[in-house]
């Protein structure tokens, strides 16, 4: 499969290829200045995407092993949605901050700036599982080792971040025995069995909307308001996430205001409301503050 897709006026390359570079050791993800391949299991299917950027466009490729069906080209083709930054327009939360004394000259000093998202939903939630309340540098690598684990390789050589039916065959034992922590393994486990099982339906429809899906996300054990919060936001792409609980989120608040300590959740949570229903472009500008490059990647 192959298309080319067209990316905005003021695209920024720099900012893609950054959320998609975090494993230096690249075996998912490799990542040039005009290139991007990524491997992951679509449909039940080892896919590689293969993304050649020039000018104004992405040269997008996709390399199914087993073959091109139809559910794997309906999901290759939301993967390039995802990967590429192209769910969330940035213009509404623009026009909304455009008058506000907070966010509006913070948005003003990082215009195109977009949310970068995972390939899957389920890709979201695990790497949202996995790297809550560590830090980063551990974060990558225990999902490195989640991604051996599963142990699903493309033909290119790439190894897969895996699906759910491939994490739910993982056992307890062998995530504690490369540092997983047990209520970490636990939940990522106990999530993706249920995700495989049936019992968590992740796929938004009109008779399971996205609230519905939160709520049942925030029902199972392990899982809180951050995890679904970050979900929505880097899987779904839903466009009113509140990141009230992040650390990140708190620290660029408190820069923003001039304060000598962070402003706690409940006072967070109410900044933040001010700019619904575009609260995830909010949380991006956000992250982008603290970054030396200004990539919104939190």
């Amino acid at each position: 499969m192959e298309r080319r897709i067209a990316l905005p006026a003021g695209y920024r390359l720099g900012d893609v290829l950054t959320f998609h570079r975090r494993d230096q050791e690249a075996i998912a993800e490799q990542v040039t200045p005009q290139r991007l391949r990524k491997a992951v299991v679509l449909a039940n299917t080892p896919v590689l995407l293969d993304i050649a950027f020039d000018g104004q466009s992405a040269r997008c490729m996709a390399q199914a092993d087993g073959g091109m069906t139809p559910a794997v080209q309906a999901a290759v083709e939301d993967a390039l949605l995802n990967v590429l930054g192209l769910r969330i327009d940035p213009q509404p939360f623009m026009d909304l901050a455009a008058g506000d004394d907070v966010m509006g000259p913070l948005a003003q000093r990082q215009p195109g700036l977009r949310i970068v998202q995972s390939a899957t939903v389920f890709e979201a939630l695990t790497w949202a599982i996995i790297g809550q309340q560590i830090n980063l540098a551990f974060a990558i690598a225990l999902r490195r080792t989640f991604i051996q684990l599963a142990d699903i390789r493309h033909s290119s050589g790439l190894w897969c971040y895996p699906d759910a039916a491939a994490a739910a065959r993982l056992d307890v034992e062998a995530l504690l025995a490369r540092k997983f922590s047990r209520a970490k393994a636990e939940t990522l486990l106990r999530f993706a069995r249920m995700a495989d099982g049936g019992e968590l339906d992740l796929v938004v429809s009109e008779r399971n909307p996205i609230g519905a899906i939160s709520d049942a996300l925030l029902a199972v054990k392990g899982i809180g308001p951050w995890t679904v919060n970050y979900g929505l936001l880097r899987g779904y792409g839903h466009a009113d996430c509140s990141l009230h609980g992040d650390v990140a989120i708190r620290a660029a608040l408190q820069a923003l205001l001039g304060e000598d300590s962070k402003p706690d959740m409940r006072r967070t949570e109410q900044f933040l409301q001010r700019y619904a229903p575009h609260r995830t472009m909010a949380a991006a500008h956000l992250w982008a503050s603290l970054s030396p490059k200004g990539d919104g990647n939190g």
